[in-house]
């Protein structure tokens, strides 16, 4: 008969936190005497809150690219400093689209 297995949250926190590998944690979950099919429980849902933070920081990345490409297309187009002109133009918007690509890396990684 199949049951719902008891999910540690604090146990799941504390793994991230440490950047532990499926491997260590089934060990760990094995010593503390978890049936298999809890550690699988338990494996999935460390996975999940793993992804979810890279998910988080992937987007961030892409906002952040974003609004620099936003300002660096702004300040092109203006033009308030002709001097920057080509730093603006080629630099800023190089990092902005490096940082998006880099969001983008984690989120689809």
């Amino acid at each position: 008969m199949s049951y719902a297995a008891a999910i540690n949250p604090s146990l799941i926190q504390q793994w991230v936190t440490e950047n532990h590998d499926s491997d260590t944690i089934r060990e760990k979950l094995t010593g503390l005497g978890f049936e298999e099919e809890a550690i699988i429980i338990h494996i999935k849902e460390y996975k999940k809150l793993r992804h979810a933070k890279r998910l988080v920081t992937g987007f961030i990345c892409m906002g952040v690219g974003a609004f620099l490409g936003f300002v660096s297309c702004v300040l092109t187009i203006i033009n308030p400093i002709p001097e920057l002109y080509n730093w603006i133009l080629y630099g800023l918007t190089s990092i902005a689209i490096t940082t998006i690509f880099v969001g983008l890396y984690f989120v689809f990684e």
